[in-house]
């Protein structure tokens, strides 16, 4: 009966992170959609920005690292709530850069997006760290991209 309990929690807590999770990349993506041509195709980009095919599955990967690594930590014996309240606000972030920079093609706006969110990820890195070391190591692959991510937002301003 226990580990019924036990599996169903796990289950269900999993889905509702998931959910939270891809709900930025679901409204991400509906902005970028529906905001971001003719502008973005017409931005003076470095040799340094990837083919758009790229960004789709990269996205995807990371998200569900992201999943797991607050699934996880949500599961661990030490747990903060403060840690999951900074998960979520990360999240509400990382939807809005989509938002300002493909929405309102703010591209100087998106960038201080950018570096509050790089400032959440290390945080929740950090924590993290203290609590599930699972947890810690899947949210490197997500600061790297969002610091070439930082990169090329920086190329952007300074070619357009």
């Amino acid at each position: 009966m226990y580990n019924t309990y036990v599996l169903k929690n796990k289950f269900i807590s999993f889905v509702l992170f998931f959910f939270i999770t891809f709900s930025a990349s679901f409204v991400g993506r509906l902005v970028t959609i529906s905001s971001k041509e003719p502008w973005y195709s017409q931005l003076i980009k470095s040799n340094f920005n990837p083919p758009d095919w790229i960004f789709a599955p990269v996205w995807i990967t990371l998200y569900l690292m992201m999943t797991i690594a607050i699934w996880l930590f949500w599961h661990s014996k030490n747990r903060d709530l403060n840690t999951i309240y900074i998960y979520f606000i990360h999240i509400v972030f990382n939807t809005t850069w989509s938002i300002v920079f493909f929405g309102l093609h703010q591209i100087f706006a998106a960038l201080v997006v950018l570096l509050a969110l790089i400032f959440l990820i290390i945080t929740l890195i950090l924590k993290f760290k203290r609590v599930n070391l699972i947890s810690y190591y899947l949210m490197f692959p997500y600061l790297l991209w969002t610091l070439y991510a930082l990169f090329l937002n920086i190329n952007l301003l300074v070619l357009n």
